[in-house]
């Protein structure tokens, strides 16, 4: 008999890839790992042995891609909120240029018209501060400071998703290790039933067809214990994925394969899905990522308000430059007497001045040469400074700023109903868990009832086949049956751990077997 081992009919999606026979999980505990992994990832050292629960999840999450980038999607929340805490200091920057003017140009320090090549050289420092912007810088930093605080709880949250993917797989794995144990039981229950035909046969005792139904049903068999082979790897495949494992690693990978209770001998479930919900609300890490995404949001409100306010900034400057066409006049070091007027002399006899012919007065005067101006007495002498206050008064932009005042009213709104659909989805993935746990004990039950019954009939069956009183169709599928049964009770069994595994997670309890 063809057995599978699909215990609900939703898969486990792992990037493109649905995997059909699997313990499904819940829609929120779904993860899609990226195409590349960070630049710089650096896998953690795989440990000696066969991996347990508790190691294959703390493997994955220091090796997943989906991890990892969650990590660095934080690192850049940080960097945004480091910016932004940095931004309220003032800023300082240094110029410097050199031109050269050819032909009929201004020069740029003496401002005259000229038609000569000159060389310049311009230097400024200028230094800003923005005195109040609307508060808009405070209330963006706590903004920012509430996003970074939300992406460190994306990584616990991804965290929590890979564990659930790797306890559903590693579950998956020892289901396919049960069922293949069960049919490789049958085969062998199969071959001592051949065995005891074929003497039956040669003693005359069975006809011929009952040997040929025993060789169709070892075949049947042999059909499933390579389903369940198949399964087995696959799930140890998703395993070796989500611990995001080399080629080498993955064909040595070996799981531990505890010995679980059956579901009718673990204790009952200590609390219903609302208390389970009630504790999951204040420990889940999406939970409270969304609620600090709304109060960032209404941080964002803020942010847009501010526009609304005037905005005063302060400038400070300090310039200076040179002009290879700026002349100076210096000392030659010698002098000429220049006439200064004429001379007169007082006539005793009148008590006038009378001037005195061919007698002129005269001064030394120094001589002056021009010259290039140098370069470091230019800088020098053409220092300038400045200082500036800058208010702008909004009056009409537009209606920018009620625009952007109204999306981000609607962004919170959109981040309001973003948590409230969070929870929502927890509650419901809680509920389904608890409802899937309680099917899955009642089938469980049932299953063990049917398998006890039909044991009983398979064993009356035999034992008439055995006698010749029964054909082999009518034995095999007896003997189908309680193959049934038992593939439907092992199914239900790991259904049920995986469900009190969801349940004891969404409490704060570890995943472990």
């Amino acid at each position: 008999m063809k057995q599978t081992a699909t215990l609900l009919p939703r898969g486990l999606r792992t990037g493109a890839v649905l995997v059909a026979a699997t313990l499904a999980l819940p829609a929120a505990a779904q993860v899609t790992p990226p195409v590349a992994p960070p630049a710089a990832a650096v896998p953690q050292a795989a440990p000696s042995g066969p991996f347990t629960l508790m190691q294959a999840v703390e493997y994955a999450i220091q090796n997943n891609l989906t991890v990892r980038q969650s990590q660095l999607q934080a690192e850049l929340s940080e960097a945004t909120l480091r910016q932004t805490r940095l931004s309220q200091l003032p800023t300082a920057n240094a110029n410097a240029s050199q031109t050269w003017n050819y032909g009929t140009n201004v020069d740029p320090l003496t401002y005259t018209f000229q038609s000569q090549t000159t060389r310049a050289n311009n230097f400024s420092a200028t230094a800003g501060l923005n005195v109040f912007s609307g508060f808009q810088v405070r209330n963006n930093i706590k903004r920012y400071a509430l996003d970074y605080q939300a992406a460190l709880l994306d990584i616990d949250q991804a965290r929590n998703d890979l564990s659930l993917n790797v306890a559903s797989a590693y579950l998956q794995y020892l289901l396919g290790e049960e069922l293949l144990r069960a049919s490789q039981l049958r085969i062998n229950t199969d071959q001592s039933q051949i065995d005891r035909t074929q003497k039956l046969l040669r003693a005359g005792a069975v006809a011929e067809s009952n040997l040929l139904d025993a060789q169709a049903q070892l075949a049947s068999d042999e059909v499933s214990v390579v389903t369940a082979q198949n399964q087995r790897d696959l799930a140890r495949l998703q395993v070796a994925q989500l611990l995001n494992l080399d080629q080498a690693r993955t064909n040595s990978l070996a799981l531990v394969v505890p010995q679980l209770p059956d579901p009718d001998e673990m204790p009952a479930m200590d609390t219903d899905a609302d208390g389970t919900y009630q504790i999951a609300q204040t420990t889940q890490p999406q939970v409270r990522a969304a609620d600090l995404r709304v109060q960032s949001a209404l941080r964002g409100v803020e942010v847009a308000r501010g526009a609304y306010y005037p905005r005063l900034s302060f400038g400070a400057s300090i310039f200076s430059g040179y002009s290879s066409a700026r002349i100076a006049r210096k000392l030659s070091g010698d002098s000429t007497i220049v006439p200064s007027g004429f001379i007169y002399q007082l006539n005793p006899a009148t008590g006038q001045p009378v001037l005195v012919p061919g007698v002129f007065a005269g001064i030394r005067q120094p001589r002056f040469q021009t010259l290039p101006e140098g370069f470091g007495s230019q800088v020098k002498n053409n220092i300038g400074k400045q200082l500036s206050f800058n208010l702008t008064i909004p009056i009409l932009n537009g209606w920018q700023a009620r625009t952007n005042v109204q999306r981000s009213v609607i962004g919170t709104k959109q981040a309001e109903l973003r948590a409230e659909q969070t929870r929502l989805t927890l509650r419901q993935t809680i509920q389904q868990a608890y409802a899937d746990a309680l099917a899955a004990q009642r089938r469980y039950a049932s299953n063990k009832r049917q398998v006890e019954a039909l044991t009983t009939a398979y064993r009356n069956a035999e034992i008439r086949f055995n006698n010749g009183l029964l054909n082999g169709t009518d034995f095999n599928q007896a003997k189908n049956n309680l193959a049934g049964a038992e593939s439907s009770m092992i199914q239900a069994k790991y259904e049920y751990i995986f469900r009190r595994k969801v349940l004891d997670f969404y409490q704060g309890k570890p995943l472990d077997l």
